[in-house]
């Protein structure tokens, strides 16, 4: 039922913009483009049940926005025939962005859910306005990812001011390569490679094979070790010398990439190849610093040669403050959280490292880290999830070298919580005899968990399937992932065991689409991790392990599972904003619990969120119950 025309209500337009400023894309769009839509759009009603838009009604020719009320998407099951609810729509959403763009009916029946009413433009507005209007274009065309950037903007100008927006992580490296670098040839000597750098005031020299694909590189630093520890003399030639292998990164690579490689392995330059491995450029520490303003890479390094524990210790409190510096620069979360891992890995190293040096138990061994440390997702708040494997030495069993390895791990794990990362209250830590084992035990030890699919296993599920190598070799890990893998892609069962725990943890909306609270967080407060996060990395997990993909990362396992179709790259890229957003939310609820002096938590109360941030939430609630969905319809839950 249409309520009024545009010439009846001239004087509701004013209530219409005001109306529509509370809501995105409105909010971001100018003043005579709300006019046009508030001078054009009909205020239409619908009682509880009527269909507002029909698979049958043929191509959509209006765009509409809810004012007041809900509206519900109904489609038939496949399975069973039968009418399922699939969204609801609630105030200052609009509706059907991808119909109406692509000149086609809903695939979706839209139902009123009680007494509702639809702001609706007609066609030839909404081309208007599509036109004209740069915020409701990219909103119209992209959604839920539109949203998230307004989000992610708003979350880096909370960070920084006066941050230059000329500066970004995203920034291809070959914009910011050195050009045209100077190289040498491996039998130059290294007296004229060192005067050759130091005519061209560089402090690097990529040595290149005849089809200058790069195959060393020798720094100043390599100078003053060759010259202190008297490794060669001046006319050697500097393939003695030189560091070989040097790490080489796509011009298409960003500079996020190379500062997170320069921080992980303490590089202080890295060559810059084209498709055919040869070499276009070298972007150095001091261009990134330049380029970001942030001082990751040296922050990492001074972590990994601190030479006592309380520097370790003292060194924590900067990452914090690298987090706010991330954030301004336009890290998304994924990029956040890889930077707070590599950090806690740099931090776990060189505690190890420390400990070797006063008392090495003379046994190689691979540090182990699992669950979200595993998946490279930690944040600042953090405890440990870790272990130990060993190959057995000859002449020795397993309870020898662990009567070795577990006072050094006790020794650790206490020094770790020293600089930050919490005991773990479940004892998942090195130190704990059960999580000290030699490759075979480890490899028996999941045997028993896919074969008995106990509840206790599939708690575990979520910890031990996440792993990866912080220290030592990792070829051992490597095989027995592979192992593991194969075993899981082999076994519907425990597939099916496991992706019947991953639903268990239900997205916090209610059918209503309002918030259902954290059952032991309190009165109107949310859990982000448990129940926002954990629905996508559970999910994520079983596709993934079904699927012979190995990658910990709950984002790269996405991308893994669109490029090999299981995913639909759409639904792929929505389930991934949607899981990033949650985790901005979380970190942004962090930075701000450390100014106010409070301890970390997970928990935030949607009520002090603006009305952005909540519609942003819900449709991303919405996306996990999606990918839930569609592992309740692969494996028959």
């Amino acid at each position: 039922m249409e309520i009024n025309s545009s010439e009846a209500r001239p004087q509701n337009i004013r209530a219409i913009m005001s109306f529509l400023r509370e809501h995105a894309p409105f909010s971001n769009m100018d003043e005579t483009h709300l006019a046009h839509f508030a001078e054009n759009s009909v205020l239409r009603f619908y009682a509880d049940g009527d269909v507002v838009l029909s698979p049958d009604d043929g191509p959509v020719k209006t765009f509409n926005m809810v004012k007041q009320g809900r509206i519900q998407g109904e489609r038939v099951n496949p399975n069973d025939g039968k009418l399922e609810t699939t969204f609801e729509i609630s105030q200052g959403e609009c509706f059907p962005l991808a119909a109406l763009i692509g000149e086609r009916s809903t695939r979706t029946l839209h139902r009123a859910s009680g007494d509702t009413f639809c702001l609706s433009l007609e066609h030839s507005s909404f081309v208007t306005l599509f036109s004209e209007s740069e915020s409701f274009r990219d909103f119209c065309l992209r959604g839920v990812s539109s949203l998230l950037d307004q989000v992610n903007r708003h979350i880096q100008s909370g960070a920084m001011a006066s941050i230059s927006p000329s500066t970004s992580l995203d920034t291809p490296l070959e914009r910011y390569a050195l050009r045209n670098p100077i190289v040498c040839s491996p039998d130059l000597p290294v007296r004229k490679v060192v005067a050759r750098m130091h005519e061209n005031n560089v402090g690097s020299m990529v040595i290149t094979d005849q089809n200058r694909h790069p195959i060393g590189i020798f720094t100043l630093r390599d100078l003053r070790t060759m010259v202190a520890e008297d490794q060669a003399s001046l006319d050697a030639p500097v393939s003695q010398v030189m560091t070989p292998d040097p790490c080489c990164l796509p011009a298409s690579d960003r500079a996020f990439d190379a500062a997170l490689l320069m921080a992980e392995h303490h590089f202080a330059h890295l060559c810059v190849v084209d498709e055919g491995q040869h070499l276009i450029g070298v972007v150095s520490e001091r261009d990134l610093f330049s380029l970001q303003r942030v001082d990751l890479v040296h922050l990492a390094r001074t972590i990994g040669t601190a030479s006592h524990l309380r520097t370790l210790v003292s060194l924590r409190s900067q990452v914090s403050r690298l987090v706010d510096t991330m954030l301004a620069h336009g890290a998304d979360s994924g990029q956040v959280v890889k930077i707070i891992t590599t950090l806690n890995d740099v931090t776990v190293r060189r505690v190890l490292e420390l400990n070797l040096k006063k008392h090495d138990p003379g046994i190689a061994f691979t540090w182990l880290t699992f669950g979200s440390e595993g998946r490279q997702e930690q944040t600042l708040l953090t405890d440990q999830d870790n272990g130990i494997l060993f190959q057995t030495p000859e002449g020795m069993t397993e309870d020898q070298v662990r009567q070795k390895l577990l006072p050094f791990a006790e020794t650790v794990t206490q020094e770790l919580a020293e600089c930050g990362f919490t005991l773990c209250k479940g004892n998942i830590m090195a130190s704990n005899p059960k999580l000290c084992l030699s490759s075979d035990e480890w490899d028996d030890w999941f045997i028993r968990f896919i074969d008995s699919s106990t509840p206790q296993n599939l708690v575990y599920s979520s910890i031990f399937l996440d792993m990866r190598a912080v220290y030592g070799p990792r070829e051992p890990l490597e095989a027995l992932l592979e192992r593991i893998v194969g075993r899981i892609r082999k076994n519907a069962l425990f597939q099916k065991m496991l992706a019947g725990n991953a639903v268990t943890r239900r997205p916090p909306l209610t059918m209503f689409r309002t918030f259902r609270w954290a059952p032991d967080g309190g009165k109107h407060t949310l859990d982000l991790k448990r129940q926002g996060l954990s629905p996508f990395v559970e999910a994520a997990r079983v596709f993934a392990l079904a699927n012979g993909i190995g990658e910990p990362n709950t984002l790269e396992r996405m991308d893994r599972l669109a490029v090999k179709g299981i995913f639909d790259r759409k639904d792929a890229n929505a389930w991934k904003e949607a899981y990033s957003l949650i985790q901005a939310l979380r970190m942004r609820a962090h930075q701000e619990q450390l100014e106010k002096g409070l301890p970390l938590s997970n928990y935030i109360n949607p009520d002090d969120l603006n009305p952005l941030d909540k519609r942003i939430l819900r449709e991303s609630f919405r996306q996990a119950q999606r990918l839930q969905q569609k592992l309740e319809t692969t494996y028959l839950l």
